[in-house]
């Protein structure tokens, strides 16, 4: 996707514009809208919330927010799903989740879109990376890959199908406190939804 809005004046400005579907982006001085989720987009981005809230929402562990609106440093962006530990949620005085997110998630994930600038995204994982996160995930359904990105670290390519002695060791990284076991293939098999 090549397309950009003319830029805002400032971050500030730009916080100040209405929100639009599909959501934008303030990375570097200009505003870029992110592609609209298709089909297979939307399934990963659900299971994966849903298995990290499964697992961590009743102890109070973390939560994942899908397309939520995090603003830190000079940009403001919207990954795919943020995970937030528990502790770091900013809870407003009720104890309700609050609507504007000034903080940098603990894990970042991004499903790349087949119309998406990769290095873009990556782009904003490693910011996320420099500004606190501990973990990143870029899904590709094309090549059913995930990149993994963990700051002051090489990032590791895990692939579907990799035979293993032990199957554990190709379990994905996640936050620590987090039990939650997936592999790639775990991932990309939530896509096909027929039982027959």
């Amino acid at each position: 996707m090549t397309v950009t809005i003319t830029p805002a004046h400032s971050l500030e400005e730009f916080l100040k514009l209405p929100e639009t579907k599909p959501a934008r982006e303030y990375i570097n001085g200009k505003i870029f809208p992110k592609p609209m989720p298709k089909g297979k987009h939307s399934r990963l981005q659900l299971k994966l919330c849903n298995s990290i809230n499964e697992n961590t929402e009743n102890r109070e562990i973390a939560y994942a927010f899908p397309e939520l609106r995090c603003t830190f440093g000079d940009r403001s962006i919207v990954p795919d799903i943020a995970v937030f530990k528990w502790s770091r949620i900013p809870f407003d005085a009720d104890g309700e989740v609050p609507n504007d997110f000034l903080l940098a998630p603990d894990w970042t994930i991004e499903i790349l879109s087949p119309e998406q600038s990769s290095n873009r995204v990556i782009g904003n994982i490693l910011y996320c990376l420099e500004h606190g996160c501990q973990l990143g995930w870029l899904l590709d359904p094309a090549d059913r890959s995930i990149l993994v990105f963990r700051p002051g670290q090489q990032p590791e390519l895990l692939l579907s199908s990799i035979p293993a002695e032990n199957p554990h060791e190709h379990h994905l990284p996640v936050l620590d406190g987090i039990q939650l076991e997936l592999t790639v293939d775990m991932i990309f098999a939530w896509l096909k939804m027929s039982t027959k």
